[in-house]
């Protein structure tokens, strides 16, 4: 009955926790929904992505990159799109950091879409090598690990003091398992 009640009571609110992850899914991401077109950068690469053109005489469309200062498509970087009747695609290689322009003419002269897309600059991680020393034999694997050997003395205080221990457990043990006499 209790169960019961807390679905009928919080059902709607477990609904929508359910359903915002697959809404969130279907959202995809961070694209020009309705465009037609999705941007992407890859280090100085930019690539457009679309399925919006269909190819009239073995041409699917021109993709233009324009920079802050171009105004129109014909200014821009133009690459013909190239692809499939599924999804048509096209890139700009070796684009320096900055603000840029997508726009996608398809071959019947329509637009698939425009969005903008910023270049950022490449991180480039810097390898500091310091000196350190390698041991002579590596690790010693059937030794735990140790790369280093302790020798026969060492090892021989090391077992007695574990016997040691082992022995002083079960005699306590022995001892409290007996019961007591008056």
């Amino acid at each position: 009955m209790r169960n019961s009640h807390f679905f009928r009571r919080h059902g709607l609110t477990v609904a929508a926790a359910t359903a915002l992850p697959l809404a969130l899914t279907a959202a995809g991401p961070a694209t020009a929904r309705g465009t037609g077109i999705s941007v992407s950068t890859t280090g100085s690469t930019v690539s457009v992505l679309t399925s919006a053109c269909t190819q009239i005489n073995g041409s699917w469309g021109t993709a233009a990159l324009l920079n802050s200062s171009q105004a129109s498509f014909a200014q821009g970087r133009q690459v013909a799109l190239s692809g499939t009747g599924v999804s048509q695609s096209a890139a700009w290689s070796n684009v320096s950091p900055g603000t840029y322009t997508v726009i996608v003419m398809c071959a019947n002269n329509t637009t698939a879409g425009t969005q903008s897309v910023i270049v950022s600059t490449p991180v480039v991680p810097t390898v500091r090598s310091t000196p350190s020393s390698s041991p002579s034999r590596g690790v010693m694997g059937g030794l735990g690990g140790a790369a280093r050997d302790y020798g026969p003395v060492t090892m021989g205080v090391g077992a007695a003091l574990v016997g040691g221990g082992v022995i002083g457990a079960a005699w306590f043990l022995r001892r409290r398992s007996r019961p007591h006499r008056l």
